[in-house]
């Protein structure tokens, strides 16, 4: 391999590929193929019982690489992006993903071949659907508080250390569910970091901003009180929540007419046929 290609290897693919040419062998496994787009694959597959999730990345070509950087939209090249982010995620104490392979092959960024394989996260659940029936249903107050601080604190850490995520949305945070969880023993995963952005330095405010947006959104329908949400802020900022509502007046009105709006795109995009 040249001085530009690289290749991890842990078990048990380190192994199972002894001898073997491991782009190849990743592209020969078999499994419930999940997404197929131009340039990328993501299939589930099984060794030994146990699950694994891989994402195989052929490139994307010029014309798509200058289509994206003519919306000023940082291109996904390949597997990279989900192996650095996994690595700052885990420098930084967050909850992640555990890479077990990755690989990355070709000078031409247009042709540039990689995959990456991680550990499946079982069992979890996605904050999404744990907490879709608390509005009808609220949760132990005690769990809840624990939930939203520990989101808050994976979220704050993540920016200050220098990475956006670009699709932060409750689904992508797993909830570990054995054992189960308790306010005093919470395990939450942050995953889907194939358009992550990872920086030496705290994350940009617009892209910060955007994140901090997903997330609100996608807890505007499961109940949550104005003081949950202050709750956040004060965990998120690691600040007094007076010097906080001093400081981020233009933040947090932001916020509420981003959330608001991608709630009504949402809702047109998805809404039933029929629908008034």
């Amino acid at each position: 391999m040249s001085g530009r290609d690289i290749l991890f290897l842990d078990q048990p693919f380190r192994a199972l590929w002894a001898g073997q040419d491991a782009f190849a062998a990743a592209r020969a496994l078999q499994g419930d193929v999940l997404r197929e787009l131009e340039g990328r694959r993501t299939l589930r597959t099984e060794i030994d019982g146990r699950g694994y999730y891989v994402k195989l990345h052929r490139g994307i070509g010029w014309r798509r690489i200058f289509e994206n950087l003519a919306v000023a939209r940082r291109p996904v090249l390949g597997a990279g992006h989900e192996w650095r982010a996994i690595r700052r995620l885990r420098e930084l104490g967050v909850d992640t993903m555990q890479a077990v392979a990755f690989g990355q092959r070709g000078a031409n960024p247009a042709r540039q071949e990689s995959f990456i394989i991680t550990e499946e996260l079982a069992p979890t659940i996605s904050l999404e659907d744990y907490c879709r029936d608390w509005a009808a249903q609220a949760p132990p107050p005690a769990l809840k508080r624990a939930l939203i601080a520990r989101v808050a604190d994976m979220t704050g850490r993540m920016h200050r250390g220098g990475m956006n995520h670009r699709d932060c949305y409750l689904c992508h945070f797993l909830l570990h569910t054995e054992p189960a969880p308790a306010p005093a023993a919470l395990r939450v995963s942050l995953i889907d970091l194939h358009r992550a952005q990872v920086r030496p330095t705290p994350a940009p405010r617009r892209w910060r901003d955007k994140d901090l947006a997903a997330l609100y959104f996608s807890s505007l329908e499961i109940g949550l009180t104005r003081r949950d949400r202050l709750r956040f802020l004060r965990a998120y900022f690691e600040r007094p929540l007076r010097a906080i509502l001093a400081d981020e007046v233009a933040l947090l009105t932001w916020l509420e007419n981003e959330g608001r709006r991608l709630m009504r795109r949402y809702q047109r995009k998805f809404a039933p046929r029929g629908a008034s």
